[in-house]
């Protein structure tokens, strides 16, 4: 099968051996999707708009596959405060109401700057 590979051109990719995201035949992983733009942390101290920015970052992951949000068929979602969980299900839900897919959202001790509070990877699957 065909393995196509998107790379978002951070530093680190090449460095530490990943890719933003991959298809292979009708398969799409997108990589764990933070709120950084840039050097930035976008929606610093604000889990809602940091779901959000990441959703939207997913989509054009997406889009560039030929796909969309509504292949979406799993979303793992890593969280450092668990009690946050509404405000990012809320930005899940602005995303997934109506597909539905199958979600995880666990909370963990930190990622790689305190000052990301969410990091999301998705799999979709596109109907041939």
């Amino acid at each position: 099968m065909k393995r196509e590979i998107l790379k978002s051109g951070t530093p680190w990719e090449d460095i530490v051996g990943y890719s933003r995201a991959i298809k292979i035949g009708n398969v799409i992983e997108v990589a764990g999707t933070t709120a950084m733009d840039g050097d930035q942390v976008f929606g610093k101290g604000n889990a809602y708009e940091q779901a959000y920015f990441i959703f939207s970052k997913i989509e054009k992951c997406l889009t560039h596959f030929g796909s969309s949000m509504k292949d979406v068929v799993r979303t793992k979602m890593y969280v450092t405060d668990i009690s946050q969980w509404e405000e990012i299900g809320k930005a899940h839900g602005q995303f997934f109401i109506g597909i539905n897919p199958v979600a995880t959202m666990v909370e963990v001790n930190r990622l790689i700057s305190p000052d990301l509070l969410v990091e999301i990877e998705v799999t979709a699957i596109v109907p041939n």
